[in-house]
């Protein structure tokens, strides 16, 4: 086995060979971590299967500090994971091995390079190994930058509610920022003291004294109820002379002169040199018996609101997904996630009101096998878009259930409303948008959403709303159901959630005065069921959206978008004006999205 300071000089090595030949990266801020990480990886405390990357034992490290992705890919060369000439395809279009980790990568856990997240995921990971008793441990590499993001200290008091002692986070205290300082500099005692605040087991080191890095990593082995913080000093483009503790050269490659000057000192290298890392425990995993969810079952004349709904399916559904876990942001008893909070304490998750650590976290428990559902008011979800944004890259199964949506929640006012949910969530790759109007709808959805795969966004209703369907209704995901149609159509009513049953009002208004109109239930507002909204707009004419949300990037815009190349024209009902507190009737009327505004809206437009 190599000594570790010849690794390091050969990690130093491939950092600074692969970012010149890509002619970019990040080399320095690769360098002021090399001696942590080869501590780390090669002095026997990183225990992982290099031929079985997902082996359930196996430790998990993440580079919340993505942009030091030239440090990453060479650690794992040296480890005999990936072929060293492939190093030299560093940021090359095609390559495995990208500016920031992807998933394309086969030992990177999860993309990182939003800072501020990689120690949620970390979380997330550990709690899986807490719930599973399984011995790995987690460790999560942050820059000195990212500690300014609110969303590392949600992260932070989460782990240290949780007693998360099988989780290690290291700080790379280089000192320099992108454009200039970080805020503490190199005071380490500022981040140790809050650490410490913040319930963590504190180590101090010199990041570059590869004994006190190792004596760090065997102290946080020893720690019991709580998670360690490793607080290491250390020289942005530490181990080059012109580089090191010197400003300006963040995101630069060395050109090649001045690479054959740096190589110069590293000394001589083999090349060629592998090491191995430490095997995992083969503790075998558990595995909890799977068997049929239970019966749908609500009654036609009752009033249920889609939120508890979404509550009574968790509890009905986790016989089929074992796998579960459920998290919510301290609002439990308004999103009815506390019924299975009652029956399934140990996989339900008390996240607080701290939704960025809860999307993260639940990211986390994804990547462990695990099928995460996330809860709070609609509003909120907004709060998280950015770690829900880099799920997407991660190909993450993740269901957000949003509660109180739309203007139809009444007296709360403006700020509770969300009514930019359906956009936020549109717009992420490959994702589903479900927005249910009953209880059996929301049950059936939840259920498919379990089953489905990528982001999944569910939108509740607060008002207790009738049962408009069947028990044993079936509701695929990208289908819709037609509520009212005649051969006579003069228009098509799409709606979903509350609006759905405005409609069906606006119908019965209608059909008074001798007019009829189809209504469509569009629960999957995407992916579409454009196959049933185009054969509407061929026989009716004219498509009129109603929704409780913004008008941009809503359900009228998804179908506009669809039928655009269609035949017919297509008129949308939104939230248009600034809402304010009343009773949700007062505000669907203000809004324009109400049975009488619908039925005007449809005279309207078959008289001109």
């Amino acid at each position: 086995m190599p000594t570790l300071e010849r690794l390091a000089a050969l990690i130093r090595h491939h950092i600074l060979t692969s970012s010149t030949a890509a002619g970019s990266g990040h080399p320095t801020s690769s360098l002021s971590a090399t001696d942590l990480m080869t501590a780390l990886f090669f002095g026997g405390f990183f225990r992982f299967d290099v031929k079985h990357p997902q082996y359930h034992n196996n430790d998990r490290l993440i580079f919340s500090k993505g942009h030091a992705s030239p440090l990453f890919y060479a650690l794992w060369a040296v480890a005999g994971g990936i072929p060293k000439k492939e190093l030299n395809t560093l940021r090359k279009f095609g390559s495995r091995l990208e500016g920031h980790p992807t998933m394309e990568f086969p030992f990177t856990e999860v993309p990182t390079g939003s800072l501020g997240q990689g120690l949620s995921v970390g979380v997330g990971m550990s709690l899986v190994a807490k719930r599973d008793r399984l011995p790995f441990k987690t460790y999560v590499l942050l820059g000195d930058s990212e500690m300014a993001e609110g969303s590392v200290w949600e992260a932070m008091q989460s782990a240290a509610y949780y007693e998360l002692d099988n989780l290690v986070g290291i700080i790379d205290v280089n000192r320099l920022g992108q454009s200039r300082e970080t805020m503490h500099g190199h005071d380490v005692q500022a981040y140790a003291r809050k650490c410490k605040a913040f319930g963590w087991e504190i180590v101090v080191v010199d990041g570059h004294s590869l004994g006190e890095i190792k004596a760090a990593f065997q102290k946080a082995l020893r720690v019991k109820g709580k998670p360690t913080m490793i607080i290491a000093k250390t020289f942005k483009g530490a181990g080059i002379s012109f580089l090191e503790n010197k400003p300006d050269w963040h995101g630069k490659a060395l050109k090649k002169e001045e690479l054959e000057k740096a190589l110069l000192e590293l000394g001589r290298i083999e090349r060629g040199e592998t090491a191995q890392l430490k095997k995992p425990s083969t503790r075998k995993q558990k595995q909890q018996p799977v068997r049929a969810s239970g019966p749908v079952s609500y009654k036609k004349e009752d009033k249920v609101a889609t939120r508890k709904a979404y509550g009574n399916a968790l509890v009905r559904i986790r016989a089929k997904y074992p796998h579960m876990a459920v998290l919510d942001a301290e609002v439990s008893n308004s999103t009815y996630a506390d019924g299975f909070k009652s029956t399934y304490p140990k996989d339900f998750f008390e996240m607080f009101i701290a939704e960025q650590n809860m999307a993260g976290v639940a990211l986390g428990m994804w990547r462990r096998g695990k099928i995460p559902f996330i809860s709070t008011f609609s509003a909120f979800l907004s709060r998280a878009y950015d770690q829900i944004r880099m799920a997407q890259y991660a190909g993450a199964h993740m269901i957000c259930a949003g509660s109180h949506a739309g203007v139809s929640i009444g007296e709360d006012g403006a700020s509770q409303m969300g009514l930019e949910d359906i956009a936020m969530f549109r717009s992420v790759l490959g994702s589903s948008v479900l927005y249910p109007s009953d209880a059996v709808s929301c049950d059936k959805l939840t259920e498919a959403a379990a089953g489905h795969k990528g982001v999944i966004y569910i939108r509740t209703t607060r008002q207790a709303t009738p049962i408009l369907y069947d028990n044993d209704e079936k509701f695929p995901i990208g289908g819709s159901k037609v509520l009212r149609r005649s051969a006579k159509d003069a228009a098509t009513i799409v709606a979903a959630g509350i609006t759905l049953h405005e409609a069906l009002a606006a119908h019965a208004i209608l059909k008074k005065e001798g007019i009829n109109v189809r209504v469509v239930d569009l629960y999957s507002v995407k992916p579409l069921d454009v196959k049933t909204l185009r054969k509407a707009a061929k026989e009716t004419g004219t498509i009129i959206t109603v929704e409780d949300h913004h008008i941009e990037g809503g359900l009228g815009e998804a179908v506009a978008r669809a039928l655009a190349q269609s035949a017919g024209k297509v008129l949308c009902l939104a939230v248009e004006k600034m809402p304010h507190s009343g009773k949700p009737e007062e505000l669907l009327a203000y809004e324009g999205i109400s049975a009488s505004a619908i039925a005007k809206k449809v005279l309207g437009t078959i008289r001109v």
